[in-house]
């Protein structure tokens, strides 16, 4: 029973990473996109495997089992619960991370970008930018380019544990989920919606310090507030597709 056991998880496993990398896209929830050739080849030999195990055991001779007909080495009842990771993957995936993981993981630092760095901002209006590029035109933009421009964000909705405004978030991961940092901007003048809903939200620089300064708060004064799909590249601060 051990053998056969062995012999289901493998396939199951190996079925769960197809199933998540092949039929859907569950695996953008957990890795980069770039990771996608190897869960495939993984998914595949987990199952391959999983067929080879089961196939050896049933070629094993009569007396196979420490010389008794039958292997009567049973499985102890914790290993069982090694089926539901696998499980979980094909009927009911474990969700992105949110606003619980934004709480409490390290922000990400973000580059000081020297002043000749900084290129004209496009005339377009509202103008679509990411939250990190945003935060260095906000304290390190001396030219204050980003003063009185309409802008607009996407990311995620997490509350703020205390005073006014919420969140706008996107979490950034170099391999995997075990990886992940945050990124965020303040938000001020619209009610929150949920938590982890993914909005696009339209604004101007929320006065507070000295823009172009690091004493410059990192905030919108929110105009509307759009519910989007969560994008499929939703593990990087970059531009939702398409825009």
């Amino acid at each position: 029973m051990k053998r056969f056991a062995q012999a289901v998880l493998l396939v199951l496993s190996g079925l769960g990473v197809l199933h998540a990398t092949l039929v859907t896209d569950l695996y953008l929830r957990y890795v980069k996109e770039g990771m996608r050739p190897l869960l495939i080849g993984s998914g595949v030999l987990l199952v391959a495997l999983g067929v080879a195990e089961a196939l050896s055991r049933r070629k094993a001779p009569a007396g196979d089992g420490h010389g008794h007909g039958h292997d009567h080495s049973g499985v102890p009842k914790v290993a069982w619960l090694l089926f539901l990771p696998a499980l979980s993957l094909l009927f009911h995936a474990p969700p992105a991370l949110g606003s619980y993981t934004a709480s409490r993981v390290a922000p990400k630092a973000v580059a000081v970008v020297d002043q000749d760095d900084f290129d004209p901002l496009p005339a377009t209006s509202p103008l679509p930018i990411t939250l990190r590029d945003f935060t260095q035109r906000v304290q390190q933009d001396t030219g204050r380019a980003i003063e009185g421009r309409t802008v607009r964000m996407t990311g995620f909705v997490t509350p703020v544990g205390g005073g006014d405004g919420w969140y706008l978030t996107r979490i950034m991961v170099s391999c995997c989920a075990a990886d992940a940092q945050s990124v965020k901007v303040r938000v001020y003048g619209v009610r929150a919606p949920a938590a982890d809903t993914w909005v696009a939200v339209t604004g101007v620089w929320h006065p507070g310090g000295t823009l172009g300064t690091s004493s410059a708060e990192v905030a919108l004064d929110v105009r509307t507030v759009e519910k989007v799909e969560r994008p499929s590249n939703s593990y990087t601060d970059a531009l939702p597709l398409g825009e």
